[in-house]
């Protein structure tokens, strides 16, 4: 049974010892001991209180090793994306992990760009791209960097590196925020979104360079979206991007929202 090393494990997390964990939930400490060293188990109330207490189902106590998990999967159930409670809405993702446990972050060159639409839920797949770590990344979250191609978002160069962290709720996605999105149609792309999921159910993506039209995708196309935190190049930005050409794309970004609002308020 699980539910004794878990409870264990969630409690020592959580920096709380035995007699303040049995104070909060109304038992004396000998029975949570006993409980969590497995020579007693809890009735169903018990487990309600047990559930209720840590923000995790009675059906992931009982059935997941917690102490196994990744610490991005940890961070995302602690933080209310119990598959158990939410059921099919939390977003699943394939990953890699190196021998401490440690989620990696895989690269997506542009090579791979087309396997990657294909194959992105495909643990078997995701094991075969490359991987390092980041040590000032935060170790709670996911990562993943992606080649970039083509001007529609210069100054930021043709080939560069853009490592995004992954998003779990896009309801949470600010206006203005630069994404990596995956979706059916146009594979992988990186842009700057509108976020009009409550209210319209669809993303408008929008180029930095405004020789490329903004257009919209409907949220059944989107797989994945991860935000943007940082790039590498080889490559210094080029010196034909001016500061008007930043300051146009990003007025027509504020144009939109303008346009959008005012149309919600009629």
């Amino acid at each position: 049974m699980l539910f004794a090393s878990n409870i264990k494990f969630l409690r020592k997390r959580k920096n709380r010892t035995q007699d303040e964990v049995a104070e909060a939930l109304g038992m004396k400490r000998p029975t949570l001991s006993g409980y969590e060293n497995d020579v007693a188990m809890p009735g169903i109330p018990a487990l309600i209180q047990f559930s209720n207490y840590f923000g995790i189902s009675v059906d992931t106590l009982l059935k997941i090793d917690i102490s196994r998990l990744t610490g991005h999967q940890l961070y995302m159930l602690e933080h209310g994306e119990d598959i158990y409670l939410k059921g099919g809405k939390i977003r699943v993702l394939a990953t890699t992990v190196d021998r401490n446990n440690v989620d990696n972050i895989e690269l997506v060159p542009e090579k791979a760009k087309a396997g990657y639409t294909r194959g992105f839920f495909d643990p078997e797949y995701i094991s075969e791209l490359p991987r390092y770590q980041l040590p000032f990344l935060p170790s709670d979250r996911k990562f993943r960097t992606f080649q970039i191609s083509g001007d529609s978002m210069l100054p930021l160069p043709d080939g560069a590196w853009v490592t995004g962290e992954f998003v779990q709720d896009w309801l949470s996605l600010p206006d203005g925020e630069a994404c990596i999105i995956l979706t059916l149609d146009e594979g992988i792309v990186f842009k700057m979104v509108v976020n009009r999921i409550s209210e319209e159910g669809r993303l408008q993506l929008v180029s930095l360079n405004p020789d490329y039209q903004p257009y919209w995708v409907n949220v059944p196309e989107v797989r994945e979206i991860w935000r943007f935190v940082n790039y590498t190049s080889s490559e210094l930005p080029s010196g034909n991007v001016s500061q008007e050409m930043i300051g146009r794309a990003l007025n027509t970004i504020q144009a939109d929202l303008r346009e959008i609002r005012k149309k919600v308020l009629e």
